[in-house]
């Protein structure tokens, strides 16, 4: 009876052993995937903050429509850095967001006849006629100071 206890005893350790192993594998499996996710989510952020920089950019430079840019511009804040995207200094870019919600995009935009594409630049053009300088202020903001604080060991 002594051999079968010290077998059974033995044969339990084996198990909780290979137990204890399988759980260390499986640990450094999700530790593993946690890095790789946060890896991911850096690059992200620094791929969303060098686009920020060049669309602020574009606007400032006038390469870009300021429509076109703040549009742009608010949906990408949005995704980098929600604090951001609703600081008061950026709220130009929900507001030429919000006013341009209904205006068709891509096919649709083609498909509409000359007269209600005339409406909607003309709308665009008061727009901008409202709020360039304040969008050109914000998008000077983002440069000199919003993006750099929201930056990774900035």
């Amino acid at each position: 009876m002594h051999a079968v206890t010290l077998s059974l005893l033995l044969a339990g350790l084996l198990l909780i052993a290979a137990l204890a192993a399988y759980a260390w594998h499986l640990w450094r499996r999700v530790w593993a995937r946690q890095q790789a996710q946060e890896e991911a989510r850096q690059e992200r952020q620094e791929r969303l903050g060098g686009d920020l920089n060049i669309l602020a950019s574009s606007l400032l430079d006038e390469q870009l429509p300021l429509i076109e840019g703040a549009i742009r511009i608010k949906v990408l804040l949005d995704n980098y850095d929600r604090d951001l995207s609703n600081d008061s200094r950026c709220q130009v870019f929900h507001l030429l967001f919000e006013a341009t919600t209904d205006v068709p995009t891509h096919a649709a935009w083609k498909a509409l006849d000359k007269e209600q594409r005339r409406r909607f630049e003309k709308r665009f053009n008061e727009l901008e006629l409202q709020h360039k300088a304040a969008a050109r202020t914000a998008a000077r903001w983002l440069l000199d100071d919003g993006l750099k604080r929201t930056q990774p060991n900035a």
